[in-house]
């Protein structure tokens, strides 16, 4: 990238976008959310920014935190490391945030986490999931969401008792989420005694035509299964790719990311029916404000949310709360309270604890859903499925092929 594009996207990264309302630096509690608002993961920080805005309207009509009104100052990293360590110091150092939010991409938290703990502000983080984020022992960074290696978890036993596959291939984009992931994969595969025949990474930057040789490879390896960690564009061009060359595994599953939200359905049509993925959270699970949140959502915008919008949507409370609980906006205070948070939200519990390597982690249940019929219905576990898994599938049928 040439100096110039550099400067580019640390210009647009450093304009921070302020939540609507009065507030003043006087009067508000200012938190910092550093989300991908332009570039190919735009999707993603555009559905976290509307449900941080939804919630921050709830919480300011409700009071605010300690008579002050909340106020949330949005940064754009742009899905890259160095614009996101760019915005943090800025939030940090010339806004001066009291604690900081967001994170999406793998690659560019775990950047990001950095700065925050050289500069001792805590961290919550909703979305980046690779495992060594939370695994090198920072004291002031905590995430809400599940690691990429406990991604599968809900997958394993539908696997194991519907699918019941032989063997696998695995393709996953090739950033730190996408490496982490494919590797957790491969190593549950290994324990459920699945085969697995490939494991190949491919850059973001893929157009159609550069994953004809990929599929063609899988095509040849024959897998029951085919597994995919890749965000929106890469999912959407696979699987349309994979229905042209007519590539036809018993099952084609996704590893979350972009293929969990609205925009794949639209975008990849026919493609995307029937394509199961795993899931970190669904309205229709019996978590207390879970349909209340995606039918407000979806009658505020017009649109569907997913377990992105959830995750943050369930951050700006979280972090309502700790900034309630804390003796004071003293940094120290407010990671104290953070800590002690144990709280039910609209995305599961969360509480933070450490074991294995890591520390300041929530842990939670993960799910499996398909797409049925252009909705993402919610299907294991079978106790609380809201709709039967369609397996198997006839995909020349599906395609539309006869």
């Amino acid at each position: 990238m040439t100096s110039f594009l550099q400067i580019l996207l640390v210009g647009v990264a450093l304009a921070t976008f302020l939540a609507p309302g009065p507030a003043t630096a006087q009067d508000a509690i200012k938190v910092g959310i550093v989300l991908p608002l332009t570039g190919d993961q735009a999707k993603f920080g555009e559905i976290e920014k509307l449900s941080f805005y939804l919630a921050l309207e709830e919480i300011n009509a409700a009071g605010g935190i300690k008579g002050k009104k909340l106020q949330f100052l949005f940064a754009d990293d742009t899905g890259n490391p160095e614009v996101g360590r760019t915005v943090m110091e800025k939030l940090i150092k010339k806004d001066k945030v009291v604690m900081l939010g967001g994170g999406y991409a793998s690659a560019v938290t775990y950047a990001m986490a950095g700065v925050a703990q050289q500069n001792r502000i805590p961290f919550l983080i909703n979305t980046g999931s690779a495992d060594v984020i939370t695994e090198k022992g920072y004291d002031y960074i905590f995430r809400l969401n599940p690691t990429v290696s406990d991604y599968t978890s809900g997958l394993e036993s539908f696997l194991t008792a519907v699918v019941k596959p032989k063997n696998v291939v695995i393709l996953h984009e090739s950033s730190l989420f996408g490496a982490e992931g494919a590797k957790a994969f491969k190593n549950t595969c290994e324990k459920l005694g699945i085969k697995v025949l490939m494991v190949e990474g491919y850059e973001g930057w893929f157009r159609a035509f550069d994953f004809q040789p990929l599929l063609m490879r899988v095509k040849q390896a024959n897998p029951d299964l085919v597994y995919m960690i890749s965000y929106l564009r890469d999912a959407t061009l696979l699987m349309q790719l994979a229905r042209e060359m007519k590539l036809t595994p018993k099952l084609f599953v996704g590893g979350a990311a972009g293929f969990t939200l609205p925009e794949f359905a639209q975008e990849a049509g026919k493609a995307a029916e029937k394509v199961i993925s795993v899931t970190l959270w669904h309205q229709s699970l019996p978590i207390p404000g879970a349909r209340e949140y995606f039918d407000k959502f979806k009658a505020t915008y017009q649109r569907d949310t997913e377990y992105h919008g959830a995750e943050a949507y369930a951050a700006a409370y979280v972090m309502t709360d700790v900034l309630k609980r804390a003796k004071s906006l003293a940094p120290e205070d407010i990671k104290q309270a953070l800590k002690e948070t144990d709280m039910q939200t609209v995305f599961g519990p969360v509480k933070f604890v450490s074991y294995g390597k890591m520390t300041n982690q929530n842990r939670l249940n993960t799910y499996v859903v398909q797409w049925q019929e252009g909705k993402l219905r919610l299907i294991w576990p079978a106790d609380l499925a809201q709709a039967k898994y369609v397996y198997p599938v006839d995909w020349l049928k599906e395609w539309g092929f006869k």
